[in-house]
């Protein structure tokens, strides 16, 4: 059997103590695999996703990661530090959080910088992701000036500078043109097949499919209801609607009315 990359057993988190976010989560992901964590808004997935990528830390319950358990007191190792921010790259829902600095050269530039790289591995990497992107005419523009399909794209550049184990990414294509989904997807596509571990929390389940070899739903009790193959999950009509991740249509045709499911979602992207 394949060994975690991540385990989580038992997880329970709160914001403030009191704003329950994970009740009781239990989740194995392993090495190379495209994972999707699915579920209506508020459901958790977010939070969970902070938690892998130890931004925050399971109140009860153990988080482990690379065979380690991660937690305050792990992240004060400096050592252990360096290695797990060199290993997981996380691309948050909102790019402005991530985009910080005077140019778009400088943001993809600046995790290469904080690991030591050199000059001339910076200015190689930066061009084969503007080549990648097709960002190079945005490099001396001010992340603030760009279009959010843009900002997201430089976002996911700075993460893939630093050529990370791990993919996390939260929502990568919420309110993003059908074009510039379909760069995201293939982009996702080709790391996954250098043997990269892809984490995606989505609610858009046009793109399940394609992100995923397995998905993870969440409830709106903050708790993982179901794992199973993208295409076992999103056929089960009933599921998705009980789960909130469907809607019916009701729609009158002379003296009748039929209904039909729909899939919450922000785009719709169709493969090639």
């Amino acid at each position: 059997m394949a060994k975690s990359l991540f385990e989580l057993k038992e997880v329970y988190f709160s914001y403030l103590g009191k704003i329950p976010a994970l009740c009781g989560v239990n989740l194995s992901i392993e090495k190379g695999v495209k994972v999707a964590v699915i579920g209506a808004n508020g459901t958790g997935k977010s939070t969970l996703l902070a938690l892998l990528d130890a931004l925050m830390f399971a109140d009860r319950g153990t988080v482990e990661a690379f065979g380690q358990v991660v937690s305050e007191g792990a992240m004060n190792d400096l050592d252990f530090v360096r290695d797990f921010r060199r290993k997981v790259g996380f691309v948050f829902q909102n790019p402005d959080i991530q985009l910080f600095c005077p140019t778009v050269r400088e943001d993809i530039a600046f995790g290469l910088l904080q690991l030591g790289v050199s000059a001339d591995k910076i200015k190689e990497r930066i061009a084969h992701l503007s080549s990648v992107f097709d960002i190079g005419h945005l490099l001396e523009r001010q992340p603030h000036q760009l279009s959010i399909g843009e900002k997201r794209k430089v976002a996911i550049a700075s993460v893939l500078a630093i050529d990370p184990e791990v993919l996390l990414l939260d929502e990568p294509t919420a309110g993003l043109d059908p074009l510039t989904t379909c760069q995201i997807i293939d982009l996702l596509a080709q790391e996954s097949r250098k043997g990269k571990t892809i984490v995606t929390a989505t609610h858009d389940l046009h793109i399940v499919r394609e992100i995923a070899d397995e998905a993870y739903v969440f409830s709106r009790d903050k708790r993982i209801v179901r794992k199973g193959t993208p295409q076992e999950i999103l056929t089960d009509t009933e599921f998705l609607t009980t789960h909130n991740l469907v809607h019916i249509h009701c729609h009158q045709h002379e003296d009748k009315t039929h209904t039909h499911p729909h899939l919450h979602a922000h785009t719709d992207h169709h493969a090639a």
